[in-house]
């Protein structure tokens, strides 16, 4: 196991003492949103007892919600490694998906190519298929069946001269593929063509880095890495410069107040930087074997949020090992997607599955009954359960763990399991 005191973790997010017939709760939902450490809580109550205000007042409440504002962008960018003034804060990662792809619209001319893939969220696929309208061909890379991730040879086959974008998923929130964004990024760049990156399921499972991706664009979710409801978007400066959002007038033509329409979720960014800082503390009690301990300031954080990732990263292959394994051994189960340890550098412990012809709200009712928590259906990934031929018939049950779950805990998931009744 690797070392991660899982006691001290989990004393930090209090919902994890609910309790179902007075049993704990298991939560393994979170690839829909994970739970919030008390700091984060606290925080977000702080805001609206002693800052609420809009910004950019000549009061005291005024003056510390824009000291808010600009701590999480900066945080944010600590997290992401690059410059504050290329984060951008939104409602969602759609809704910021959507802003921007409207933006990029105003270039799209009739024949230029967009790329999409089988694999994403409908999040990284609608906003693309909405610049139809302006005359875009979308063209969209196949996946492989047998192990759920991308086609690489579909991917090269679909990029052209005419390529103006490529949108691709950092890992899928259904099956769990990490796919290999670096070289995506790369051949997208080989063509001339932007690359943005969804990576809301990626980014409570790994570190992230921008600026060695070298992606144009990059979303995620707050929500997902054990913040609240807020999306967070990484641009290039060069972009955001140029392209012409759509805002109000008043509003500043300055980055990247030019891309946050209308007012903030401001109790939303307080908590956003006390997530961050719960990762802080977390890469500095479990600092990297291979990295320097990390100092004070940006640079500090910087490394502690690296560390925080890769000690998460490596306890979560370790439980991801144990489920994997686990459920192969359950008898008419069928598995989605990567299943060999020896590849699960390229998966988070994000897994679906069906169990014989049970229909998955069935399953997942089931073990909600016995008080654990876990997805079904398609989960917005409407192209991968189609693709995969289970969309008519329910899609699928989504089992996702976090660095927060424990072995135990799995073992009661696969108990439950094996006695559902067939």
């Amino acid at each position: 196991m690797p070392p991660l005191n899982i006691a001290w973790v989990r004393s930090q997010f209090p919902a994890l003492n609910e309790k179902v017939d007075g049993k704990p709760a298991v939560f393994f939902d979170a690839p829909g949103g994970t739970q919030v450490p008390q700091r984060v809580i606290d925080a977000m109550s702080e805001y609206l007892t002693r800052s609420n205000s809009n910004s950019h007042g000549a009061f005291l409440t005024s003056r510390r919600t824009d000291e808010i504002i600009a701590e999480a962008h900066v945080a944010a960018a600590d997290l992401l490694g690059c410059h504050p003034e290329e984060i951008v804060f939104g409602p969602n990662m759609t809704t910021l998906t959507f802003g921007i792809s409207r933006a990029i619209g105003r270039e799209i001319q009739p024949g230029d190519e967009i790329v999409v893939t089988y694999l994403d969220h409908d999040a990284d696929v609608a906003p693309w298929r909405a610049l139809e309208e302006q005359g875009a061909v979308i063209r969209v890379v196949d996946m492989r069946l047998d192990d759920c991730t991308l086609d690489m040879d579909s991917f090269r086959r679909q990029l052209s001269p005419r390529t103006k974008l490529v949108a691709t998923g950092y890992a899928s929130n259904a099956v769990g593929t990490i796919n290999d964004v670096q070289t995506i990024v790369r051949e997208a760049h080989r063509v001339g063509a932007m690359a943005f990156v969804d990576a809301v399921h990626y980014a409570p499972h790994g570190p992230i880095d921008v600026q060695a991706l070298d992606c144009d664009f990059l979303a995620c979710s707050a929500y997902k890495f054990f913040g609240p409801h807020l999306g967070v978007l990484y641009g290039k400066s060069e972009h955001l410069k140029r392209l012409r959002p759509y805002k109000v007038r008043p509003a500043s033509d300055e980055i990247p107040w030019r891309w946050e329409t209308g007012t903030q979720n401001h109790e939303g960014l307080a908590g956003l930087i006390a997530a961050l800082e719960y990762l802080d503390e977390l890469g500095r009690r479990y600092p990297s074997e291979s990295a320097p301990k990390p100092e004070e300031g940006r640079q500090g954080r910087r490394q502690a949020l690296l560390n925080a990732m890769q000690t998460v990263q490596r306890y979560e292959r370790w439980m991801a090992e144990h489920l994997v394994l686990g459920l192969l051994e359950i008898p008419q189960l069928q598995f989605y997607g990567i299943r060999e340890s020896v590849r699960f550098d390229c998966r988070t412990p994000t897994v679906s599955i069906r169990l014989g012809e049970a229909h998955p709200r069935a399953i997942a009712e089931y073990l909600g009954q016995n008080g654990i928590f876990v997805w079904d259906g398609n989960y917005y990934a409407l192209s991968v359960t189609e693709r995969l031929g289970v969309e008519e018939t329910g899609g699928m049950v989504r089992i996702g763990l976090v660095h927060y779950n424990t072995v135990p805990e799995i073992d009661r998931l696969l108990d439950t399991l094996r006695r559902y009744p067939r």
